[in-house]
């Protein structure tokens, strides 16, 4: 009977000490302590032992080096046997295989001790080697979902790109076995969504889930904050509307529907309405159908215009064709460095592909009268399927000058600049000169007699009245640039198309 009690007494006491140390163990498992080094670091505490965690190659995984026979770690990894205990040079041992999420090799957990392993040490290193299997596991399969999750994204922007440069054919195969019917369509809208830049990974789940994953979103490399979304269906504007809507600090900028293969020009349109969202109570903006210049020109005289400017590119293979014509109109729109990142490509790239249409036009991008007709014939091109091809032929070759004669265009150029003549501080003046001198403030400055800040306050102070982004390079400026030119306020530029049969006007100071 007495032994019987001194029993009790002892199991009692072991039960105590294992409740002590297993509540410590799974204190490990709560959400905020799931680190397998610090199980580790505890085990070696606990046990009175050194502990490494090893896989099959001898890295070590956590815990200290322990110097091993590798023949049977092989055993224990590749699941000959499950565990081993042996004295070696005395050193006691316990190795334990830890499975990990498959195809991840197994592990080992091995602990050394100077001391045999007693009841307590053993069952803490059994314990301990299931909680270091459910710790690996979760964050294995974490980071599994972490790079499929990275592998989605980054095919989704390869998608992007591909229609960037016009290239739908391949967009669509690869989108097609992922997201099957996502590109079955002709048409789409591109939405730009903006948010801080710490909360855009939020923002573009936010727009997975509002979009039912019926849409291309594309967390976008140039703009940290942006959240590109491509999609063909019209609901979908009022689902990013709505969500824009109970989301403080984001704003949506929509374009107009656009063909796939003007997938540049539709992102365009959507980061210019981007900037009008800003300044709107329910902070979003679809792209405005203003009137565009190239409306009031005649269709067949502007496609045989443009056949002709960018005859010199068609000698070129069809897909060097291609990228350097959609390489060239995103560099225009936008600085070379987000052009790159548009595109994933390096800005040498960029610059190396604009120097070469260059080339083969014969003209030089620093002029912003270039700039603008190039431009002008890029949308055009792009658009090309609503010209047709004989029109041209019928109405003979036309020039520049032709284009812009047009009562229509005249019309709209002096009722735009127009706009300008209230101000007093003749702002069409400012404008006109700085555009003459390629944009820049301080050339400009020289030729007016006034100070650069002058200048840029000047420009600034037209865009409102003019409704377009000036400073920034783009449709809205080139708009103006063309409109300047139809009203006979700049000289045209050299290039192929057209013809400077007259001498510059001088710039009036």
């Amino acid at each position: 009977m007495a032994g019987r009690q001194d029993g009790a007494r002892r199991w009692e006491a072991g039960a105590g000490e294992h409740a002590d140390w297993a509540a410590e163990l799974l204190d490990h498992l709560r959400p905020a302590g799931r680190d397998v080094r610090r199980v580790v670091t505890w085990l070696a505490r606990a046990a009175h032992a050194t502990v490494a965690l090893r896989d099959g190659a001898g890295l070590v995984l956590a815990g200290t080096r322990i110097p091993l026979d590798e023949d049977l770690v092989a055993d224990i990894t590749s699941g000959r046997i499950a565990s081993a205990a042996l004295e070696d040079r005395g050193r006691h041992l316990r190795l334990v295989r830890v499975e990990r999420v498959h195809p991840t090799p197994a592990a080992v957990l091995a602990v050394a001790r100077d001391t045999p392993f007693d009841r307590r040490a053993s069952d803490i290193v059994t314990h301990t080697a299931q909680v270091v299997e459910l710790l690996l596991a979760g964050h294995e399969s974490t980071a599994a979902g972490h790079r499929l999750r990275r592998a989605a994204s980054d095919l989704r922007l390869a998608i992007l790109q591909l229609l960037m440069v016009e290239d739908t054919v391949s967009a669509r195969r690869v989108a097609a076995g992922l997201w099957p019917g996502l590109l079955d369509t002709d048409e789409a809208c591109v939405y730009v969504v903006e948010s801080s830049p710490d909360e855009r990974d939020d923002l573009a789940e936010e727009c997975l889930s509002a979009t039912g994953e019926r849409a291309l979103v594309v967390r976008c490399p140039a703009m940290d904050g942006h959240v590109i979304v491509l999609t063909p269906r019209e609901t979908a504007g009022a689902e990013l509307r709505s969500l824009v809507g109970r989301l403080p600090g984001v704003f949506l900028g929509g374009s107009a529907r656009q063909s796939l293969a003007r997938t540049a020009t539709a992102y365009g349109q959507a980061v210019s309405a981007l900037a009008v969202a800003r300044f709107r109570p329910d902070k979003a903006a679809v792209y405005a159908e203003r009137t565009h210049p190239e409306r009031l020109m005649d269709p067949a005289a502007l496609y045989g215009w443009t056949v002709r400017l960018l005859r010199p590119l068609d000698a070129l293979p069809h897909h060097t064709r291609a990228e350097l014509l959609a390489t060239t109109r995103l560099g225009l729109e936008f600085t070379a460095v987000n052009t790159a990142k548009v595109l994933g490509v390096s800005r040498n790239t960029v610059r190396a592909r604009m120097d070469r249409v260059e080339s083969l036009l014969r003209t030089d991008f620093a002029d912003l009268t270039v700039r603008a007709t190039v431009h002008l014939a890029l949308n055009a091109q792009a658009g090309h399927a609503q010209h047709p091809a004989d029109g041209a032929e019928r109405s003979g070759p036309a020039e520049l000058t032709d284009l812009l004669a047009g009562p229509a265009l005249r019309t709209w150029a002096g009722d735009l600049l127009g706009r300008l003549e209230p101000d007093t501080r003749d702002l069409r003046r400012t404008l006109r000169t700085w555009i003459a001198v390629g944009g820049n403030a301080e050339r400009a400055a020289q030729t007016l007699g006034v100070h650069a800040q002058t200048v840029r306050e000047h420009v600034r102070s037209a865009e409102p009245v003019l409704e377009r982004q000036l400073l920034a390079a783009g449709s809205d400026l080139y708009e103006v640039v063309l409109a300047h030119l139809a009203a006979g306020d700049l000289g045209l530029p050299r290039l192929r198309g057209s013809k400077p049969d007259h001498p510059d006007p001088p710039v009036h100071g």
